[in-house]
């Protein structure tokens, strides 16, 4: 093996090292063009760069936990990542997103760590609580605020489908394109919303009906976890929230109320730690970035290898820098 190669490469550490940087940053034309190789082999890289310079005691001490699943190609295929809260940095990861895959961590992790974990953040699905009851019993499970707010924004989406549907059974298309249209109005929080987006929420608004009182919910909700208000208060409104939901008509937040309800325990214990997957869902935010430069890869390893070069407790370094360099790579 020659000294400055990895084992299995053809190429040296240092335009390796290269790759990993540029691959944190650039598009696959960009990468493939500058470097002159393959996007197949960009993905090789990463995968052997992110095996070397991962943190190898990333597993060890951790508390509180986040632990999410995003896609990261068509057809369902989907990677199970988890998050260090204390640090914000996504310290594993593996392909699937059932209680399987997140037992693998809990084996990787052993007895001893999965002991110290207190608190695992996590979405309302089945699968994550299912895998932490069964090994690591002790720790408590937190469902986020974000995964909250999502599930009456899915809820309003639901909605507007519907509305838009109609009217194209209308026949009037000019109505049927401004609710197609209208999703990212109604989906975006009010102060991000663009010109055209706050007209076309004026529109609904005018409209009234069953899409403005949707939204009127889904902002509702989003008010109550704002991060303002203490414990005591956001449950109460909570409770508040469910109370008019139920009452709507709509059986999209009837539903949505019936599920807030049931995992009540869990969005409860989320506010008493003031622990949130917002954290997580910021790097999954960066990580579908990467993903849509990284469309082309062929397997889930070099995906993930990507997202833990960018995301992971890794300090890349250009190899023409040193640790004292302005410029330094952090």
């Amino acid at each position: 093996m020659a000294p400055f190669a990895r084992p299995g490469s053809g190429f040296t550490r240092d335009f390796e090292q290269l790759v990993a940087c540029l691959v944190t940053k650039a598009d696959k034309k960009t990468m493939c063009e500058f470097m002159r190789i393959a996007w197949r082999t960009v993905g090789a890289i990463a995968a052997r760069v992110a095996a070397d310079e991962l943190n190898p005691g990333r597993l060890s001490g951790l508390v509180d936990i986040g632990v999410d699943e995003i896609s990261w190609k068509k057809h369902h295929r989907y990677l199970t990542l988890v998050s260090n809260h204390a640090t914000g940095k996504i310290v594993w990861g593996k392909p699937g997103k059932d209680t399987e895959t997140l037992n693998a961590f809990f084996d990787e992790v052993g007895e001893t760590g999965t002991g110290r974990i207190e608190a695992v953040s996590m979405d309302l699905g089945p699968a994550f609580a299912k895998s932490v009851r069964a090994r690591a019993p002790q720790a408590t499970i937190c469902f986020d605020a974000f995964h909250v707010v999502k599930l009456a924004t899915e809820a309003l989406d639901a909605v507007r489908r519907q509305v838009w549907q109609s009217a194209r059974r209308l026949g009037d298309k000019t109505i049927a394109k401004k609710y197609q249209g209208a999703r990212w109005a109604l989906l975006k929080n009010p102060g991000d919303l663009n010109a055209d987006q706050t007209g076309t929420l004026r529109e609904i608004k005018k409209s009234g009906g069953a899409l403005w009182r949707a939204y009127q919910l889904k902002e509702t909700l989003r008010a109550v976890f704002a991060g303002d208000l203490d414990t005591e208060t956001t449950n109460d409104l909570l409770d508040r929230w469910c109370s008019k939901a139920q009452r709507s008509r709509i059986p999209e937040f009837i539903k949505t109320a019936r599920t807030i309800r049931k995992h009540r325990d869990g969005i409860t214990a989320a506010l008493d730690r003031g622990l949130s997957n917002g954290r997580h869902e910021g790097l999954n935010n960066k990580v579908r970035l990467i993903i849509r430069r990284a469309y082309g890869f062929h397997t889930a390893e070099a995906a993930l290898a990507t997202i833990m070069l960018t995301c992971g407790p890794i300090n890349l370094q250009l190899p023409y820098h040193t640790r004292s360099h302005p410029h330094v790579a952090q």
